[in-house]
């Protein structure tokens, strides 16, 4: 499967960019899915690479080769970018059938192609499963119906779920009627024969004409595979079609109506009819939206599967974090247009670049806690936290929060710098939705005074965020904190609990179905060392530490 590579790739209409100078390298069977908040640029990323959206600037590779290129004037059309799209609506035809709806595009498929001999192909096929004559007819007999009759249509699917058959190839060797004949075995070994010399007697025939049949029965002129432009045959149709079926588990609905199917089914339908023509990358646009949250849950483990399965590179939009943490390789999160990270989902959970992915990955929602202070003699930070609580932050060994700062400015003022030498470039456009520090939430007892960004003065060196997740902040008999319960929410295996303290609103996640009275008064401490420091002015990750 082929590497996915943007480089600089912009879009915007006017002063307003959807996507913004966006740098991405996607490795070939990666599952990547697209993250962020809604109108973020994540389906337009999806269309530029799928060729449904044209860039304005930049460069887009798949593989080895470049299918957008604003500089060279190249524009490669969707339809030859061998890519498969899955839309959050099915777009299913209600007047078709399941099978019909998958071969749909695989009938209209005309390029160049191997030229193969089908008939040659299905003889030795069949003569080799007549080998196999007790398994044969022991599957066939075990599709009796309750009269003792064989049910054809359940045989016919066995046929060619086993054998890995067509519905053609299935019918021709049911028709033999095997399992009726008292000498079946014989009569088995005799037919095989039969369809070997079949077999043997088409290849004579190219051998005749300067040619012959490679092992799987492309025609071989030369030494090279003959190819010409042709559609695909209904033996080749059938044979995809089956092939995604099976993967999807849909093949016995083939004869039904979309309208027959339940909202999973239509899902499944929707994702073989993607998988057919085998395209080399699938891109999926919010494709379990429609679905009950039980059954988004059971599609995530099939799309999981199906990755596995089909080797393909998976790139998947979704808003919704609990989803891109399940199934990812890797998580891209956009915000504004503007990449904010890219790398593993556990990554990301652990070691934000900023504050506004701290924020958006995480369920329930991490815990944010304004802070003041500075750095001692010991490397320790003295913090003062909930309006006037002294705590200390221990980081690790050899931290320099000046050195940090330093290297911080520099950073900004590269990117200012940066950004002037841009707007001297010709057709230079000064962005209309300026990127900013994210307004991070402070959960309080008042929610009026939740929101960051209310303050009198602005953020300088010495004000931080400390950033908790629920997991850390656990209730304990000899805690440090006293706080009130103002919510306790047990789902069984976990319970969430909302804490007040001095005005402030925590959020912890106890495991274990435990539940307390509301307004009772419990201690708890901070744990671990992996509470993370943000720095107020830049909204920036500054390093894990942990409170004592």
């Amino acid at each position: 499967m082929p590497q996915i590579k943007l480089t600089n790739v912009t879009k915007r209409w006017g002063k307003f960019f959807g996507v913004d100078n966006l740098n991405l390298t996607i490795d070939n069977n990666a599952f990547v899915t697209l993250l962020g908040p809604s109108g973020c640029g994540k389906t337009t990323t999806l269309r530029m690479i799928a060729g449904l959206e044209t860039p304005t600037s930049g460069r887009i590779e798949i593989g080895d080769m470049v299918v957008y290129d604003s500089e060279k004037g190249i524009n490669i059309p969707a339809n030859r970018r061998k890519v498969g799209f899955l839309f959050q609506n099915y777009a299913l035809w209600p007047n078709m059938t399941v099978y019909k709806n998958i071969s749909f595009g695989l009938s209209n498929i005309k390029e160049e192609l191997p030229v193969y001999d089908f008939t040659a192909k299905q003889f030795a096929r069949i003569a080799e499963i007549l080998k196999s004559a007790p398994e044969l007819i022991e599957l066939i007999n075990e599709c009796k119906d309750m009269d003792g009759k064989i049910d054809a249509e359940k045989a016919l699917l066995k046929l060619i779920d086993t054998f890995t058959i067509s519905m053609y190839t299935a019918k021709k060797i049911f028709a033999l009627n095997l399992q009726s004949d008292s000498n079946a075995l014989g009569r088995a070994s005799q037919l095989s024969k039969e369809y070997e010399a079949k077999t043997n007697e088409i290849i004579s025939s190219y051998k005749a004409k300067n040619q012959s049949l490679n092992d799987d029965f492309a025609v071989v002129e030369g030494g090279k595979i003959l190819k010409k432009v042709r559609k695909l045959t209904s033996e080749e149709i059938d044979l995809a079609v089956r092939r995604v079926s099976r993967v999807v588990k849909i093949g016995m609905f083939m004869d039904r109506y979309p309208a027959e199917l339940s909202g999973g089914q239509q899902q499944r339908v929707a994702i073989a009819r993607t998988l057919a023509p085998e395209p080399t990358v699938l891109f999926m646009d919010e494709p379990l939206s429609n679905l009950d949250a039980k059954l988004r849950l059971e599609m995530r483990y099939e799309l999981q599967r199906l990755h596995i399965e089909t080797g393909s590179t998976f790139v998947y939009v979704t808003h919704d974090q609990m989803e891109a943490m399940t199934l990812a390789t890797k998580i891209c999160l956009i915000n504004n247009g503007v990449l904010q990270q890219y790398d593993a989902p556990l990554e990301v959970y652990n070691k934000p670049n900023n504050l506004f992915v701290a924020d958006f990955v995480g369920n329930p929602s991490i815990n944010f806690i304004e802070a003041k202070g500075t750095q001692g003699p010991d490397g320790k930070l003295s913090l003062e936290i909930f309006d006037g609580k002294k705590v200390s932050f221990a980081v690790k060994d050899g931290f320099n929060l000046e050195q940090w700062y330093t290297e911080r400015d520099k950073s900004i003022e590269d990117a200012k710098a940066q950004e002037k030498q841009d707007s001297l470039k010709k057709g230079y456009v000064e962005k209309q939705n300026k990127d900013e520090v994210f307004k991070y939430h402070i959960a309080r007892l008042n929610e009026e005074e939740g929101f960051a960004g209310k303050k009198d003065s602005l953020p300088q060196n010495g004000d931080f965020v400390l950033a908790v997740r629920p997991e850390f902040i656990q209730l304990a008999e000899n805690g440090e904190f006293l706080g009130e319960i103002c919510g306790a929410m047990p789902t069984g295996m976990e319970s969430t609990i909302k804490i007040g303290i001095g005005g402030f609103l925590l959020t912890s996640v106890i495991f274990g179905g435990v539940t307390f009275p509301i307004g009772s008064s419990k201690k708890f401490n901070f744990t671990g060392d992996g509470i993370m420091l943000f720095d107020r002015k830049s909204g920036r990750f500054i390093t894990h530490g942990k409170i004592e």
